[in-house]
């Protein structure tokens, strides 16, 4: 059974999308790697994320990933000694270079400090007016609605879902898991097909004991698996710059092992043909070894609270 690899690239930051995009677009295509970008489509804020100092493990996670050497010292003042530039203002001819070369395109979000930070506390109204705006500037760069979207910080809830059921898209990356599923929160069951990232990223590998750079590419081959779909997220501001040589790494591996790099779009609409043969899971929120706070999490299957797999692959 071949092993099937989908690219998932979020792009947080204005340096990311003029620097490591361009990087990353280039590198994939060298390595006949499909991949979707998710982007930032409003202000960089990026600074305004040292209040995530209150979070479990962010020190940790600061000391180990050198964060000034990835983002730079310009990126880390965004928003507050420096003004937020506008990512999809100032970078829409590299969006839409990216979509020309043939990857899939989506979004991340619009303010990414405010929703990786605030999106739990915000209620329905704000939810919706936060996607909504990131959807208003997508549909301006790209001149069609997004087909997709993969939330920041993988922060999603029934709120965010309930959004993404009224954009009507075709498939969202917004958790960690397994498996595809239809995500059932308090009860009830969206609409939106779920396609987890499967793999570790690379901010959660790095600087651990064990881990030096050297080994990452090798580790993270290791992990693929030839009975499911792999989705493993990158950072175009991680790999698109800073540790780009661990990815053409791994992409060499892949390449020489025969893996089959696979679009997310393609996949989606191939399970989506029979949609009853979809299970739907409980979404919840649980702690990534490596990540500081907490992230939206397919929940294990267990007697208790089974994937079931519905009629009409919405409903249990």
């Amino acid at each position: 059974m071949s092993v099937r690899l989908a690219l998932k690239v979020d792009v947080d930051t204005d340096r990311g999308t003029r620097v490591g995009v361009p990087n990353l677009a280039a590198d994939c295509a060298e390595f006949g790697a499909a991949a979707c970008f998710l982007f930032s489509l409003g202000p960089d804020q990026t600074g305004r994320a040292i209040t995530r100092v209150f979070r479990p493990g962010f020190f940790s996670k600061v000391s180990r990933t050198s964060v000034v050497e990835m983002y730079g010292v310009r990126t880390l003042l965004n928003g507050t000694l420096l003004p937020a530039p506008h990512i999809g203002r100032r970078n829409a001819g590299a969006m839409r270079a990216t979509r020309d070369a043939g990857f899939e395109v989506g979004i991340h979000c619009y303010n990414h400090y405010r929703w990786q930070d605030f999106m739990q506390g915000m209620d329905l109204a704000a939810v919706r007016a936060e996607f909504t705006a990131a959807r208003a500037e997508f549909r301006r760069i790209f001149g069609v609605e997004a087909d997709t979207a993969g939330a920041a910080g993988w922060q999603s809830n029934s709120r965010s879902r309930e959004a993404y059921d009224e954009a009507g898209l075709l498939y969202s990356s917004d958790t960690r898991g397994t498996h595809p599923f239809f995500p059932r929160i308090g009860g009830r069951v969206f609409r939106t097909l779920e396609m987890p990232s499967t793999l570790p990223t690379l901010d959660e590998l790095m600087g651990r004991p064990g881990f030096p750079d050297s080994s990452i590419a090798r580790h993270l081959h290791g992990l693929l698996r030839a009975d499911r779909l792999n989705v493993f997220t990158l950072h175009a501001e991680i790999e698109g710059m800073g540790r780009r040589a661990i990815l053409r790494e791994f992409l060499a591996q892949c390449r020489g092992s025969g893996v089959t790099f696979v679009r997310l779009g393609d996949e989606a609409r191939s399970l989506l043909s029979d949609r009853a043969s979809i299970p739907v899971c409980e979404q919840g929120m649980a702690t990534v070894d490596g990540r500081s706070g907490l992230v939206a999490a397919q929940e294990p299957a267990s007697a208790a609270a089974p994937c079931h797999q519905a009629p009409d692959g919405t409903r249990t």
